[in-house]
């Protein structure tokens, strides 16, 4: 049996690659328009003195709390690196090389940035003028002091370009963008281990899932043989079977977005890179833009989403009434044969941090093939007298891990959730 799972692992590894580069002609969400490919996005210039969220800087959906000042004789000087892209020019009037230095996060970011600008205005690069500030130029408690904000602008010094570049640094993955100043763009990011830097696309542990007869159960006590309520591709409901965690992590508290419905009242909450079926137009709307899988970081007031009707037989529309942020307790994020969960009532996608559900059940058939013929092989009673099935080892499965890599490859970095890696918990 050991060898036979080793021949199934290679068979997975080996056809992955072409699942993820086959395009999908399958609708595999609910109802018609789910899974259509979106058009390039058109992006907005930041007006002066906007910021991105809309919320301060040091607060929970920004960049997070304030943790201290980095000194060059502070244990905590090793949380930073230096930058030595040569596609950003760095200002370094103290010549230091305190600009270049700021957090792997940081850098990450003003990296992705670097080469948007570049695509934007070929010829121009990325200008950091303020780095990590070790001298007290800034006001108290400025992230500047940790290596987690830099002031930008562009190497031709054209303002009337800032406005855009702000956007694209929002469109990069910073945490926080602020049109700070008509001479330079403020962009910062979460601490490297900070709470919400690290939620991907998970479930708390307390989430419920219905089972056949009606029964309901926390996610975190699923295991393989469950049959799990979801919806086909035609939008109906059905039993599917959970085949396994594409995360599992028990001790740990992340931060999770609140999604509250009325008409049904319903209160979903799953973390920031998964996906969740909506509309983006009220249900009066004369638009024929239907369901679509978006980030449930995108969700916003008045967006429409799927909730199992009254009586349990069908999916029926709700409108978002309120989204806000919580931290909760574990995170799981389980996998059906059908791609899709309802969780405490509410329909969502199995995947997370790319933005495309119906590119991603296809890019995970082979892991379903790979389960359906351990099955066959090793078949298992999953009565409820029969002996507990053997748990899943904690952290992010595997298949996962290599389908992101890959995906970061292959795929638009408009598909893929801006928090990268940070939210590759799917």
């Amino acid at each position: 049996m050991g060898e036979m799972r080793l021949l199934l692992r290679r068979l997975l590894l080996g056809t992955l690659v072409w699942a993820l580069l086959v395009p999908s002609g399958l609708t595999c969400g609910p109802g018609r328009g789910i899974g259509k490919r979106r058009q390039p996005k058109k992006l907005t210039p930041l007006a002066y003195k906007q910021f991105i969220p809309n919320v301060a800087e040091k607060t929970l959906g920004a960049s997070g709390r304030y943790e201290g000042k980095i000194t060059r004789n502070s244990d905590r000087f090793k949380e930073l690196t230096p930058n030595y892209n040569p596609d950003i020019i760095f200002k370094d009037e103290e010549n230091t090389g305190a600009d270049r230095l700021m957090t792997q996060r940081c850098k990450d970011k003003l990296n992705a940035l670097a080469i948007s600008v570049m695509n934007q205005w070929p010829g121009v690069k990325l200008r950091v003028t303020e780095g990590w500030d070790e001298d007290g130029h800034h006001s108290e408690e400025s992230l500047h002091y940790e290596g987690r904000a830099v002031d930008i602008t562009t190497s031709d010094r054209d303002r009337s370009k800032y406005g855009m570049l702000a956007r694209l640094a929002v469109e990069a993955g910073f945490d926080w963008v602020y049109f700070e100043s008509k001479a330079h763009i403020h962009c910062s990011v979460k601490a490297e281990n900070s709470v919400a830097a690290k939620s991907g696309g998970c479930f708390p542990a307390s989430a419920k899932v219905t089972l056949e007869h009606g029964v309901t159960r926390p996610v975190k006590d699923l295991r393989p043989g469950d049959r799990v309520l979801a919806a086909d591709g035609q939008g109906r409901l059905v039993y599917s079977d959970f085949l396994m965690f594409l995360d599992k992590e028990e001790a740990v508290t992340k931060v999770f977005y609140v999604i509250e419905t009325e008409r049904p009242r319903q209160r979903l909450r799953l973390t920031a890179a998964h996906l969740l079926f909506a509309a983006r137009h009220p249900a009066n709307s004369s638009s024929s833009t239907g369901f679509q899988s978006i980030f449930a970081s995108r969700v916003r007031p008045g967006h429409r989403v799927l909730t199992v009707d009254q009586e349990g037989r069908g999916l029926q529309e709700a409108t978002v009434t309120r989204v806000y942020l919580e931290e909760g307790a574990g995170a799981y994020a389980p996998v059906t044969s059908h791609g899709t969960v309802v969780i405490d009532k509410v329909l969502a996608s199995c995947y997370a941090v790319i933005e495309e559900h119906s590119w991603a059940h296809w890019a995970f058939a082979p892991l379903r093939l790979g389960y359906g013929i351990l099955s066959i092989f090793s078949p298992q009673d999953y009565s409820p007298h029969s002996p507990p099935a053997p748990s899943q080892k904690e952290g992010v499965h595997w298949y996962s891990e290599i389908l992101y890599h890959i995906g970061t490859w292959v795929l638009h970095s408009d598909t893929i959730h801006p928090w990268g890696m940070a939210a590759k918990s799917s």
